[in-house]
């Protein structure tokens, strides 16, 4: 299990990539990759083997190979001997080049699974870590609706029949995008990054009291539905209640904590009337601006100390 306990079958990233198989153990069906670092054994294979982690992919390129090729072919096989003692999940190895008799050797005497890429080390590397960064990362399922309004990932939040899935539908009808209705799958892929998709099984469905299930890639087209998205705002929707104070100007910054990473919410009240699309649009719109340094909230309370300054100083 890997530090969270999330896992992806090795088979599984062979498929990703097109990875070819050179040497192909007996369970390689079996081989889960529990971290979403890489190792690029340089140092191994120079002797240094102080804070190893064995659970890691290790790539190897041409700086690698290079380095290799200076040795006679004992002290190859001994340098690669010890580096394949350390039983890691599997060896991939870029750009083509061709493997060392050696590499084959002691792969399959200590039955490692050897990939290999076309693709060069620098991008390989960084295309490998995205996608295990994305598969391996903690995973929380949460009740609610996430869409995409101009660019920014809005997850709609609140309690059930108070109009998530009908204000998505409109924001559909507006241009947007959904992404997950009624179950959305959430994951942290960074310290301070969560993302977020549909269940494979209900993914660009969605429930309207009333009328029932549709599909919103059937009815609205392809460009109305998305996979995945970064989340970057929470509205918690919830019935109007008289009496109730709510925040009118903005002032406070408000945080709703989701697996650790605290994300800019707003409440919005439910009332009859109030188009809740167009208020999420603007709430999109407010929260980029926001992003981009710029706080209307903030440049009014400004303007008004300004203009309270000026006439005292009258």
């Amino acid at each position: 299990m890997g530090e969270n306990g999330f896992t992806i079958p090795l088979s599984k990233v062979i498929q990703e990539f097109d990875l070819e198989i050179i040497n192909e153990t007996e369970d390689i069906n079996d081989i889960v990759i529990s971290r979403a670092d890489i190792n690029r054994p340089g140092l191994q294979l120079a002797g240094f083997y102080d804070f190893f982690d064995k659970q890691r992919l290790q790539i190897m390129g041409k700086v690698e190979f290079s380095y290799l090729e200076k040795y006679s072919v004992e002290e190859r096989t001994e340098r690669l001997e010890h580096f394949f003692e350390l039983k890691f999940p599997a060896l991939i190895i870029t750009r083509g080049i061709q493997v060392l008799p050696e590499i084959s050797e002691l792969a399959e005497k200590h039955n490692i699974p050897v990939l290999r890429t076309e693709r060069g080390t620098s991008s390989f590397m960084s295309a490998i870590i995205r996608y295990l960064s994305v598969e391996i990362a903690p995973c929380r399922t949460r009740h609610g609706v996430l869409v995409e309004v101009y660019g920014e990932g809005i997850l709609i939040m609140g309690e059930s029949g108070v109009g998530k899935s009908e204000c998505a539908i409109e924001l559909v009808k507006r241009g947007h995008r959904l992404v997950a209705d009624d179950a959305v799958e959430i994951k942290r892929v960074s310290d301070d990054t969560l993302i977020g998709s549909s269940p494979d099984i209900i993914r660009h469905f969605v429930e309207v009291r009333g009328i029932g299930i549709i599909d919103v890639k059937e009815i609205f087209g392809m460009g109305a539905v998305k996979d995945i998205q970064q989340i970057d705002m929470i509205i918690h929707l919830e019935t109007w209640e008289e009496g109730k104070q709510y925040d009118r100007l903005g002032m406070v910054d408000e945080y709703t904590n989701v697996m650790g990473v605290n994300v800019p919410s707003i409440t919005i009240p439910v009332k009859l009337g109030r188009n809740l699309a167009v208020i999420v649009e603007v709430a999109a719109m407010n929260n980029r601006q926001k992003g981009m340094g710029y706080n209307a909230a903030v440049e009014l309370n400004n303007r008004l100390m300004a203009q309270m300054e000026q006439n005292m100083g009258r």
